[in-house]
């Protein structure tokens, strides 16, 4: 069964009827964080939201007033997952994210075109595919593809492109002869019904249940971005098709006039300046650390001739490393002093180092680590990690000097 999304890619809005609305659950990753969202799965009598397949992801739109979050294939059905319960049998409006849907008909189509070409020209066949949101990657099976063959690749792109030539579609019998002849990776396990084959005339016949363009000049033009390493001894070709090139290039002249204000030179020369700059900033880094290791040096020096001195010693600095608490260390000798370091945003994260006798440190490494809510391990004397709050600073140094007042256990 082909849905009406398949029959005419081009429709935005469609009447057909509920046929069922059943409870249901949709998992997806909101702001990094996985969640899981209540709601109904919903059955149509037909759809033109294209349930995610073939690499190609599912539309978004609306029925009636309410909003589809997800479109999914299960055997010959499209599950609609939406957010409100529907009524069984009433007839509704669908419409739908026609931007989204026309991008996924360019990108799609794109890749049938590059794929096809990419074959014919150099012999490199696609093994995978991805659609992403901002641009598309076509896994070729070939550990390289040089410069040159992707700048005639493009070439040979956009000249069929601009050729107008057209793209139909045909539902064959899986016993048609012809199907043999096209290119296909198989269908899936529950496939039913005709099987769906995308024509570029002329080009590439290749199975496919997505939404295509009706002609190659509608994908307007193809950009091949370069290449990446693949997994497995194969490459990534990058692309992006159609109105995304439009997006691209704004983009990029975006970035490039922020950059003119920013670095006050020509785009030509913007590699240069900044080549210069991170230059700069690696000497000054280096001068800089040269000056907390004196700094560091000093401090312990400071803290030594003071007659007046504990057997504690704490400090903290907002710039540094763990190699400048570790000189502070070394320096003022932790056999007999207990000494609390710690560098970053005063309230904020940051790195401590806890250095003293071994029994001291053993006895209070975790319970420092618990009240600046860190990360870190000791031994010999030395525990040291990463903080994720140094608020409670002040607390860790009440606990150290109290520590210092008292013998340890077993102590005299």
């Amino acid at each position: 069964m082909a849905f009406q999304c398949q029959r005419d890619c081009y429709m935005q809005e469609f009447v057909t009827s509920v046929v069922s609305c059943s409870p249901g659950e949709l998992k997806q990753e909101v702001s990094g964080k996985k969640e899981t969202i209540k709601g109904f799965n919903v059955k149509l009598q037909d759809t033109i939201l294209f349930p995610e397949g073939g690499g190609q992801p599912d539309d978004h739109g609306l029925i009636g007033d309410v909003a589809v979050l997800r479109v999914t294939r299960q055997g010959v059905e499209a599950v609609h997952f939406v957010g409100s319960a529907l009524e069984v049998g009433k007839e509704v409006l669908l419409k739908v994210d026609w931007e989204r849907r026309f991008d996924h008909m360019q990108q799609h189509s794109g890749q049938h075109l590059v794929t096809a070409l990419a074959d014919s020209m150099f012999g490199f066949k696609t093994t995978s595919w991805e659609l992403g949101r901002q641009r598309s990657s076509i896994e070729l099976d070939s550990p390289c593809m040089k410069p040159a063959q992707v700048e005639a690749l493009e070439a040979a792109v956009n000249d069929k492109i601009r050729a107008q030539v057209p793209v139909t579609v045909q539902l064959l019998s899986l016993d048609d002869p012809a199907v043999e002849q096209v290119r296909s990776r198989g269908l899936p396990d529950d496939h039913a019904g005709p099987v769906r084959i995308i024509d570029i005339q002329g080009v590439d016949a290749n199975m496919c249940c997505g939404t295509h363009v009706s002609n190659l000049s509608h994908l307007q033009v193809i950009k091949l971005l370069g290449t990446e390493k693949g997994k497995k001894n194969k490459t990534n070709l990058i692309f992006l098709a159609g109105h995304r090139v439009l997006k691209y290039a704004e983009k990029s002249y975006s970035t490039e006039r922020s950059l003119v204000s920013l670095l006050k030179t020509g785009p030509d020369d913007h590699v240069e300046a900044v080549d210069k700059l991170q230059k700069s900033v690696k000497m000054l880094q280096k001068g800089n650390l040269g000056l907390l290791r004196d700094m560091a040096v000093l401090i312990a020096q400071n803290f030594k001739s003071n007659p007046q001195r504990s057997n504690f010693f704490t400090l903290h600095k907002k710039e540094g490393d763990n190699e400048f608490m570790n000189i502070i260390a070394n320096e003022i000798g932790t056999e007999e002093t207990l000494v609390f370091l710690t560098v970053g945003e005063e309230k904020g994260p940051g790195l401590f180092l806890l250095a003293g006798p071994n029994d001291m440190v053993t006895e209070l490494g975790a319970r420092v680590l618990e009240m600046l809510q860190g990360k870190g391990a000791g031994k010999n004397g030395r525990f040291q990690g990463k903080a994720n709050s140094l608020a409670g600073r002040g607390d860790v140094e009440a606990l150290l000097q109290e520590r210092c007042r008292r013998p340890a256990a077993g102590e005299e």
